[in-house]
């Protein structure tokens, strides 16, 4: 499975940006997808995850009622829409996917190259 994220740039603190991932060689439907994220100097962090059966979706406290997950399955796509972003969202965003719904990085057995996103205050 290959993912290609996209989507990151320089923002102004309060605007808006899309990220998107797309899944070359579909996942199984069982799959979750998941997006981290890591500022320099930190660890790579939870933000959200949305599984491609069902939709149900999953958000870090720091992120809920800001960023929204979805997912296409025509387009095997799944999008990150962060709005009202801080300068504390800025990292590189990375998407990745997992056979069961975890918050850690570590239980993610595809990534993608990641995107920058950095949010000017």
């Amino acid at each position: 499975v290959q993912l290609q994220a996209s989507g990151g740039g320089l923002v102004q603190a309060g605007g808006s940006l899309r990220l998107s991932c797309a899944a070359f060689r579909r996942t199984s439907n069982n799959y979750v997808m998941g997006w981290f994220r890591q500022a320099p100097g930190n660890e790579r962090e939870f933000v959200a995850a949305i599984r491609w059966f069902g939709g149900s979706t999953y958000y870090a406290d720091s992120v809920k009622g800001r960023f929204t997950v979805s997912r296409d399955n025509t387009k095997n796509t799944v999008y990150l829409q962060m709005n009202s972003l801080k300068p504390e969202d800025t990292a590189v965003y990375y998407c990745a996917a997992a056979a069961y719904y975890s918050t850690s990085f570590e239980n993610y057995d595809y990534w993608g190259q990641g995107t920058k996103v950095t949010v000017s205050s």
